[in-house]
């Protein structure tokens, strides 16, 4: 039997070709264990086991670098349907560690598809597992929590207490500096659509390529930067306003040098995800790690300022840990929460109410959808205006 070339690993997975049918397991922390068949590239990989209630949106979640060295259970069922096109992705690669499905598709349909879901996870070296009951393990993740998993394919796979050694040694994500791994090296430009009304320096923490392009159509210039970039390259673009991006990562290890100094001078500040966690703890508040996490993108989240329930997109599994029935004082004024998630009552947002500044733990570009958030751009937009405003009368 020849020997299938090797592909280049991504995340913290390596892995060759697929051989077809070829038997897979994987191992969680825990040592509960799944056994299936092999998806995408054969080898092994290490991660955190996480799940995404997602029902579309497969290929936005795949590139979304929020889920660097995640291993990510889908709860649909049906995984691969419309194919992989070339217009969707949300950065420039797989960022999963690990993909976990339970019946992929056969074939895809979709008039915009120019290859499987499998050929993609295999040409960039995504180690998956399919046929694996995901109902279950989904269950088994909210009982006992996000933990580190393995899967393994291609090789013999008959002594488990070994390869959950191995799981048991690979990195846990509490204490991960991330997202120095994910970011842009070099700063860019995303111009703005039409007529040109604000300059937006963006700090790449993990960003997603439709949150510039949101961004744009309100007629922002996006300055994206690398999430090392000082504050001094920060306001080398003349920003009317500064967004913090969503990222991976614990954001205990995030240093704060920058969010500090946009909240000193005044800056209009808008952080989403990972941001939304940096501003918590710039203004004092502590960060936790959730049990499981949100994932997916039919979360419902009350916007406390205008009682308004909105169906939201998320993706973290840590949490900014501020008090729901009262005004914080801060040293850069009163804060107070703007929006709860109806689940559990975590955090989704925080405003300032003496500075032109916001955030939300979620994803408002949400380019599989839903769209309820979006109107947080406009928001953004019109706290930029007023203090272009109150400049000028200055």
């Amino acid at each position: 039997m020849t020997t299938s070339p090797p592909v280049v690993g991504r995340g913290t997975g390596r892995g060759t070709a697929r051989v077809k049918a070829s038997p897979a397991v994987l191992v969680l922390e825990d040592g509960r264990s799944f056994r299936g068949r092999a998806y995408g590239a054969v080898g092994e990989t290490f991660g955190e086991a996480v799940f995404s209630t997602g029902m579309t949106g497969y290929q936005e979640t795949l590139t979304d670098p929020s889920y660097h060295r995640q291993v990510v259970v889908m709860t649909a069922p049906h995984i691969g349907n419309t194919g992989v096109n070339d217009e969707d992705p949300e950065s420039r690669r797989i960022w999963v560690s690990g993909y976990v499905v339970r019946d992929p598709a056969r074939t895809p349909s979709n008039w915009r598809s120019r290859r499987s879901l499998d050929d993609e996870l295999v040409a960039q070296g995504v180690v998956g597992i399919s046929g694996v009951d995901t109902r279950a393990l989904t269950r088994h993740l909210r009982e006992r929590g996000a933990m580190r998993v393995g899967i393994f394919s291609g090789e013999s796979l008959a002594d488990e207490a070994a390869l959950l050694a191995r799981v048991r040694q690979a990195p846990e994500m509490t204490g991960a500096n991330l997202s120095a791994e994910v970011a842009t090296e070099q700063p860019y430009v995303v111009p703005a659509i039409g007529e040109k009304r604000f300059t937006v320096a963006a700090l790449d923490l993990g960003i997603k390529g439709m949150t510039p392009h949101r961004m744009a159509q309100r007629g922002i210039e996006v300055h994206v930067l690398p999430g090392t970039a000082t504050l001094d390259e920060v306001y080398a673009t003349a920003p009317d306003g500064v967004f913090l991006s969503n990222g991976p990562g614990d954001p205990a290890t995030a240093d704060l040098t920058v969010v500090r100094g946009v909240l000193e001078r005044g800056t209009p500040l808008f952080g989403i995800c990972f941001g939304n966690q940096l501003l918590g703890r710039a203004l004092g508040f502590g960060t936790y790690k959730l049990k499981y996490g949100h994932r997916g993108i039919n979360q419902p989240v009350q916007d406390r300022t205008t009682g308004k329930v909105e169906i939201t997109a998320h993706n973290h599994g840590f949490a900014v840990d501020a008090p729901l029935d009262r005004v914080t004082d801060t040293p850069y004024g009163r804060v107070e929460v703007s929006h709860v998630c109806l689940n559990d009552n975590v955090v989704e947002g925080l405003r300032l109410l003496d500075r032109p500044v916001f955030s939300v733990q979620y994803h408002p570009e949400a380019a599989a959808g839903p769209h309820d958030a979006a109107y947080l751009f406009d928001r953004f937009t019109s706290l930029m205006d007023t203090a272009l405003m109150e400049d000028q009368r200055a």
